[in-house]
């Protein structure tokens, strides 16, 4: 009489075990997946009109129904004055990675059989191996862990979809070929100092590819590539230009949901840091339009800076008493510095990034402290916020002939703050319209006897910023002007109607001299020079 006992791993009843078993076969045979890769056509960067081939190797993060589309529009050319839009369906190009599992798995049967020989019990032990073929009706034995690792697979492959979403990109057909070019007109001016500025006076490209007011606009800050600007606006996107050579939109990121008020250059000049009402932080590659780090703030953002030496780590305020500073590499938060206070409307990192300023929206009837506030990057202690607050103006007389001392209190918030290139002082943009000045070391002193004045800002977001040599000053105003002070005398030099709405923004060129983009309400982009 002989027994056979077959063992199996993580079964879950005898009758999953008989279902795997085959009568008279000496061994279970099964089929292997393969990976597979599919061959996709695009262009390369840089050779449009070319096409080449790649091999798709399938990720882990990858889902195999997922697609990544890339809109490419036209060449748009804009002359002065011109604001026509130049309209053609877009080419669209889509590919799917797939993946296959592959699992192989062993499954070791132990049969025991007794035999008397001669008196002698001899007892065997037998081990069964896989083979690679496969038995038409036999559907192979997976243990039940496995299964259950594989069935909460899609939703893995999912969320990692979800978290590295990409942005929905529109580019130029000349996008790809102009956005790390060194323009010509630049290229004279790499190996020179920045040299004196002048007033610009003549216009030469206007953008209006926003449906919406911009909110920002900046310079590429590597030189080489400085003829791109950036643009943020309450259309929900992010915009690149070439606002030098030609005037074109580059690129196109839509990876808001709400209207976005803050945007930022790396320092590399690869990536693009944004903030807006929808409280999403995204940090866009420029090229490919993939988000390197993406999360959900408690609040909506209106202000973001990077800090000045340390390129991982940036700083976020909006309509919070909190602000907060980021970690890219990790994606958690580092600080939180909390003021009581409803809305933070600027940032401002001092020299060497171990202070910063931050401009609020904290004003009462008798006093303005807690407007701007001077906080302690390492430690998140206050250093600061009767900044912008008394000053001493004179000295008065009561009825008594006594003295007493005549006390002006500042109550205006500040939308916008910036840095002197060169000497230790900050200008911070106020709704009194009017610019003050301060000292940039403590104890931040304002200037009692230089007041920049004769722009209006009335509520809006009016930015301010001094020439690359600090010889000047400049601000928008919301009758769409544009002011340019001396920044030794504070006196207006000229005044420039650039647009017809409020003019937020007016940032000078750090390489080239003399040339100056402005933005407006109405959502144009000006070139002047």
């Amino acid at each position: 009489m002989s027994l056979s006992l077959v063992a199996y791993d993580d079964s879950d009843s005898e009758a999953e075990t008989e279902k795997t078993e085959v009568p008279n076969t000496p061994s279970r045979q099964t089929s292997l997946l393969s990976p597979s890769v599919d061959r996709v056509q695009y262009f390369a960067p840089g050779s449009l009109g070319t096409k080449s081939t790649y091999e798709m190797q399938p990720t882990d993060n990858t889902d195999s129904s997922g697609t990544s589309t890339v809109y490419e529009d036209p060449p748009e050319h804009y002359a002065q004055n011109n604001n026509t839009h130049l309209t053609s369906p877009y080419c669209r190009r889509a590919y799917s990675g797939h993946t296959a599992l592959c699992m192989s798995y062993k499954n070791h049967e132990q049969i025991s059989s007794s035999s008397t020989n001669s008196g002698n019990v001899v007892s065997q032990k037998r081990t069964h191996t896989d083979s690679t073929t496969a038995i038409k009706g036999i559907r192979p034995y997976i243990p039940k862990r496995l299964r259950q690792e594989n069935s909460s697979m899609p939703e893995k492959k999912e969320s990692d979809q979800k978290n590295s979403s990409d942005c929905d990109v529109k580019l130029g057909i000349s996008g790809e070929q102009t956005s790390r070019k060194i323009s010509e007109l630049i290229k004279p001016y790499l190996g020179s100092k920045y040299k004196l500025t002048e007033v610009p006076k003549n216009l030469i490209f206007c953008m209006s590819k926003h449906s919406g007011p911009v909110n920002e606009i900046q310079w590429c800050p590597v030189r080489q590539q400085s003829h791109m600007l950036l643009s943020a606006s309450m259309d929900k996107t992010v915009k690149v230009w070439d606002a030098v050579d030609t005037g074109c939109c580059l690129k196109t990121y839509s990876c808001h949901s709400c209207a976005v008020r803050a945007a930022q250059w790396s320092s590399c000049g690869r990536r693009i840091l944004s903030g807006g009402f929808d409280s999403m932080l995204h940090l866009t590659d420029v090229e490919t339009g993939k988000q390197i780090f993406s999360s959900k703030n408690e609040f909506r953002i209106s202000a973001l800076k990077f800090h000045p030496t340390e390129s991982n780590i940036f700083i976020c305020g909006g309509f919070s008493p909190e602000v907060k500073a980021w970690d890219i590499r990790t994606s958690k938060v580092l600080r939180v510095y909390k003021a009581a206070v409803q809305q933070t409307l600027d940032i401002l990192f001092l020299p060497e990034g171990r202070e910063f300023l931050t401009s609020t929206d904290a004003v009462s009837r008798d006093s303005a402290d807690r407007t701007i506030i001077a906080w302690d990057f390492q430690s998140a202690a206050k250093i600061s916020n009767q900044i912008f607050h008394t000053y001493l103006l004179g000295t008065t007389a009561s009825l008594k002939w006594t003295v007493f001392p005549l006390f002006f209190t500042e109550r205006y918030t500040c939308p916008s703050l910036t840095l002197h290139p060169k000497e230790s002082v900050f200008v911070a943009q106020t709704n009194g319209n009017y610019m003050a000045l301060f000292s940039a070391q403590r104890p931040y002193r304002i200037n009692k006897k230089k007041r920049y004045e004769g722009h209006k800002v009335e509520g809006f977001a009016v930015g301010c910023e001094f020439s690359p040599d600090g010889t000047l000053l400049v601000t928008g105003s919301s009758d769409g002007k544009v002011f340019f002070y001396n920044y030794h005398t504070a006196r207006i030099i000229r005044t420039l109607s650039a647009h017809k709405e409020a003019c937020v923004s007016a940032i000078f060129h750090p390489v080239l001299p003399s040339l100056l983009a402005t933005c407006d309400w109405a959502g144009e982009i000006k070139i002047w020079q």
